[in-house]
């Protein structure tokens, strides 16, 4: 449910408008560097404030509670707290018979009978994004550090807003639109070794793709060439092998063969959608008066998510990976 993970073994919780919003991590090996100041860049990249973006702002500084002593990882469980302060949950009561089109109100309410925390979309929030960043701050260090992986890493950029590369030009449609809108991004891991995966169901691509569908507002991706391979000829799309390291001369494959990273640079795209809490005035229904009505969204929203989404892509990236090298280690092969 909550939970992700093999050996690196996340788990999330918390609501968008409660006390807080928290993690717990286990597997994390004892010894690991770590302080406050460590998940600073990270947390700065996925907060609010450019054009496009929610108003609210929380300050977002980690309180680790548990699993650090004397600036390293001890091998305990880490807990770690974000709390909410700055919440407006009057923005959410009067829209509680009309659940949002294209969000997770409708069936949440359906899932849990009413029960759930509806206020700023409860557990469905965006907000709880901040805990998988920090779960990616510590994958990073591990990454890093890792004999299997050192000098691994993971980077995001967005290419696309609204079908346009001028990623201000994408932004002005929505604005002008008085509209949300969608984005694409591209997340490229270099210096990863060769082997990381177990078919069949743990292949690298399959977990990478479980982890980000936990991102809000995910809806496709898509590894190396993807769609565009299905139009290609096999010849054209294998990849040959260059050298005894795995070195291929192309990479549609974008870095994964039979489920298993191959020695070369890891590359998929992702697709998000536009946030379905937009200004502009939709249709939908009425729980309580069991009819279909005007309805526009108030509050507090982002424009564009996908603006805020490359640093969280990052980080289930590298938790996924800082996972599947702390098993490939755990897990010795016989060579004949």
């Amino acid at each position: 449910m909550n939970s992700f993970g093999r050996i690196f073994r996340i788990h999330i919780f918390g609501e968008s408008h409660g006390d807080c919003v928290g993690l717990t991590i286990d597997g994390c090996p004892a010894g690991l560097p770590l302080s406050i100041e460590d998940f600073a860049e990270d947390i700065e990249r996925r907060k609010p404030g450019a054009k496009g973006t929610t108003p609210r702002k929380e300050d977002d500084t980690p309180q680790i509670k548990t699993g650090l002593f004397n600036g390293k990882t001890t091998g305990a469980p880490i807990t770690i707290l974000f709390e909410n302060n700055n919440t407006r949950s009057g923005d959410y009561e009067k829209q509680r018979a009309i659940p949002r089109p294209g969000h997770a109100d409708f069936v949440a309410s359906a899932k849990f009978g009413g029960n759930e925390d509806y206020r700023g979309s409860g557990h469905f929030s965006g907000r709880l994004t901040v805990c998988l960043v920090a779960a990616g701050v510590i994958a990073k260090r591990l990454l890093l550090t890792s004999s299997k992986g050192g000098g691994t890493i993971v980077q995001s950029v967005i290419t696309e807003i609204g079908g346009e590369t001028d990623l201000e030009k994408g932004l002005q449609k929505a604005i002008d639109a008085k509209d949300s809108i969608g984005g694409i991004i591209e997340c490229k891991v270099s210096g990863l070794p060769v082997g990381l995966g177990e078919p069949f169901f743990d292949s690298a691509e399959s977990l990478i793709s479980h982890a980000v569908f936990a991102i809000p507002a995910v809806k496709a991706i898509e590894f190396g060439t993807g769609f565009a391979a299905a139009k290609m000829f096999g010849s054209d799309h294998n990849d040959v092998i260059a050298d005894k390291t795995g070195k291929t001369s192309t990479n549609h494959a974008g870095g994964i063969v039979g489920g298993i990273t191959n020695g070369n640079e890891l590359i998929f795209r992702i697709a998000v959608k536009p946030t379905s809490s937009t200004p502009k005035e939709q249709h939908t229904l009425n729980i309580e008066t069991n009819s279909v009505e005007n309805f526009s969204v108030k509050g507090r929203h982002d424009l564009c998510i996908a603006l805020r989404v490359p640093v969280v892509l990052e980080a289930v990236t590298a938790f996924v990976l800082a996972d599947l090298m702390l098993l490939e280690q755990k897990m010795p092969r016989i060579i004949y």
